[in-house]
């Protein structure tokens, strides 16, 4: 399975190529727009959560460690804190 935004890019664009299928009966094309609908509800999703990590790492960038305890997601757990 795909694990970074170039292969989400690449399925978005194969999708793309799908739908595009001029020969695509009624039937494949309505269950090509249902697929797609699907995928850009997740799309949607994973860069969301893209934008969210880039935002906490900008935050992190501009203000250091006092930030981190406004960032439970980036801060370090208390076992790895030494």
């Amino acid at each position: 399975m795909s694990k970074g935004m170039a292969d989400l890019n690449r399925a978005l664009f194969a999708q793309l190529d799908r739908i595009s299928d001029g020969e695509l009966d009624a039937e494949s094309l309505e269950r090509e727009v249902q697929r797609t609908e699907a995928i850009v509800s997740l799309s949607d999703q994973i860069t969301g959560n893209a934008n969210l990590q880039l935002k906490a790492a900008k935050l992190f960038a501009d203000h250091g460690q006092a930030v981190l305890p406004h960032l439970p997601q980036i801060r370090p757990a208390k076992d790895d804190a030494s």
